[in-house]
């Protein structure tokens, strides 16, 4: 097992890939927990597609892909948020946006498609590829995690009281649209972050996955929070290293996604965090009866 570890990590893509997809596993995870609170998992979707439109043009411009992910992430993010108000208009306006952008995002796949030199570049925006990321990089991508993170370390106390209460925040004078706008922005960094582990299809399992796992295991915001970064971090970290060891397996010295590793993980994640608190109160409701 330690050998495993010390080849993995003396491999010259795993370090990078690790640090990188640990930063977005967290900011993903507390991200995400505001999310499934918030009922916006449609809108986090969403974002993950609207980037590629983003990725294939910066592709295209010759510019790394994780500033076409962010860019139009951001603007999309704010056009759904600024769009739709209210719960009902802000799916319609996710719609709205989401099939604009995928029509251009199209147009734009398909040009890179005409390129002799792009043939790898739709899949890596598609469905990830950790492994041939830039290190370059990794200085960004830890701003705008750091970013994503201040942004809600700012708006703890107001979005925890809009995020549960809507109705009552707003009573309270609560601004709901800056709010949801400023979330907005932290949401979209996320997810465009994890679209650079997972890809754009898969960019969501990171966000919703861990943080509906620890969600169902604690009612505490903070504690789900870091449940969630913890959660994504173990499947980001494990996931890497069982893509790396499938270099071995068949088809033969090509390797399996690590979207779909980071996937699996985070489902069991799940299916676990809906098994065992049931368990427990099982155990527990007789004694309270007993004691009643």
């Amino acid at each position: 097992m330690l050998g495993f570890i010390e080849s993995l990590l003396a491999a010259p893509t795993v370090a990078p890939a690790l640090l990188i997809g640990s930063l977005v596993a967290v900011t993903s995870g507390v991200v995400g927990v505001f999310v499934v609170l918030r009922g916006q998992s449609f809108a986090g979707h969403a974002l993950g597609d609207i980037g590629t439109t983003g990725a294939a043009a910066a592709y295209l411009g010759g510019l790394p892909a994780l500033y076409g992910f962010v860019g139009v992430g951001v603007l999309g993010g704010l056009a759904i948020e600024g769009l739709g108000e209210r719960a009902r208009e802000r799916d319609v306006a996710t719609g709205i946006v989401l099939s604009l952008m995928l029509g251009v995002g199209a147009l734009l796949l398909y040009f890179m498609t005409q390129r002799t030199n792009a043939t790898g570049g739709p899949v890596a925006i598609l469905f990830g590829s950790i492994f041939t990321v830039d290190p370059s990089i990794m200085l960004p991508v830890a701003l705008f995690s750091l970013l994503a993170l201040l942004l809600l370390a700012f708006l703890y106390r107001p979005l925890v009281f809009a995020s549960v209460s809507p109705q009552a925040a707003q009573a309270k004078g609560v601004p709901l649209q800056g709010v949801g706008l400023l979330f907005m922005l932290a949401l979209a960094i996320a997810v465009e972050e994890s679209a650079l582990v997972a890809g754009a299809l898969l960019s969501t399992a990171l966000l919703i996955g861990p943080a509906a796992s620890a969600v169902r295991w604690t009612r505490q915001i903070g504690a789900a929070a870091a449940l969630s970064a913890l959660l994504g971090l173990l499947a980001v970290s494990v996931g890497i290293a069982l893509a790396y060891q499938s270099y071995f397996w068949p088809p033969g010295h090509r390797g399996w996604p690590v979207s779909f590793f980071i996937v699996l993980l985070v489902l069991t994640e799940y299916l676990l965090a809906r098994l065992l608190p049931a368990r427990a109160a099982r155990r527990v409701l007789p004694r309270r009866e007993e004691a009643a």
